[in-house]
């Protein structure tokens, strides 16, 4: 288990993280969101072993992450801008990771450079941005990792190249029950993917649960009745958005599924349905909560 538990850090006089704690399973997939300059690639950091937390403690399987090689050697971190060595081929960082990972399949390799059709002999740095991203994975799925770290992972790819990593990770979520933490603007791709979501606000953790449960705990309905609104509509229920459109109201709600179809149904509604909410409009309440300016976390 992945844990980082009251973590701070800062740099300078800025805070970064100011009492952040997650757990993660084994073999799940946590999806972290959250605006630009929240603190996400801290805290990605920081699981890395790349940055030490100033207080607090980040730990898998009890132990430290911060200069624990042995323990790195079961991570892969991709960053938002993959890295490789100057004038390397793939091939060469191939053989690099070889040395570092005691996991390294090189059966498995070749089939990802066939499957991704990429050329073992040509320099990384001439490639594309998006070449070079498939490069950075076909390297970690070939590491074979325990847990895989990413931020910003599919920025770049096509949708088809998209779709053939989505299905290769689940696919060692799965068989190996390898832990992926990932980081991305775009909502849709996290819902995809993810089964537990965290929301970072201003270096702090405001949110941490289970996709499924979140959903389950806020629902999206539209009503519509014969002449005025009945007085007792919203009286047993929790409102977190209202909208007029033309004769339909349309509502946020926060409660369980059955308690709101019993509480709209009693005031015998023309037109009732429940709608399903997705992560990307879970995420616009939730932060609009806070008076969080949502056009800069949404990527459409």
């Amino acid at each position: 288990m992945i844990k980082m538990e009251r973590i701070q850090k800062g740099f300078g006089k800025e805070i970064a993280l100011s009492n952040v704690s997650l757990n993660i399973e084994k073999g799940s997939i946590y999806g972290l969101i959250g605006s630009n300059g929240a603190g996400k690639t801290t805290v990605m950091k920081l699981l890395a072993g790349i940055y030490n937390q100033d207080a607090g403690e980040v730990t898998v399987d009890a132990q430290a992450v911060y200069e624990n090689v042995e323990l790195k050697q079961r991570m892969f971190y991709i960053p938002d801008i993959p890295v490789f060595f100057t004038q390397y081929t793939i091939a060469q960082m191939a053989s690099f990771y070889h040395s570092l990972y005691p996991n390294w399949s090189e059966k498995r390799f070749i089939l990802l450079v066939e499957s991704f059709n990429f050329d073992l002999n040509k320099k990384l740095h001439t490639f594309s941005k998006g070449w070079q991203r498939q490069a950075a994975f076909i390297l970690a799925l070939s590491s074979q990792p325990e847990i895989l770290i990413l931020d910003e992972p599919m920025d770049g790819l096509d949708p088809v190249v998209r779709k053939k990593i989505k299905n290769l990770l689940v696919s060692d979520v799965a068989e190996r029950g390898m832990t992926i933490l990932i980081s991305s603007h775009n909502l849709k791709e996290i819902e995809d993917i993810c089964d537990t979501v965290g929301i970072l606000h201003k270096g702090e953790i405001i949110l941490q649960k289970e996709l499924d449960e979140l959903k389950s705990d806020i629902h999206k309905i539209q009503v519509a009745y014969k002449g005025v609104l009945p007085s007792g509509l919203f009286k047993n229920l929790t409102l977190v958005h209202t909208e007029k459109r033309g004769s339909i109201l349309l509502c946020i709600v926060r409660g369980e599924e059955e308690a709101i179809f019993k509480a709209v149904r009693e005031t015998n509604p023309l037109i009732f349905d429940i709608l399903p909410l997705t992560l990307e409009e879970i995420f616009i309440y939730e932060m609009g909560d806070i008076g969080y300016a949502i056009e800069n976390v949404i990527t459409k």
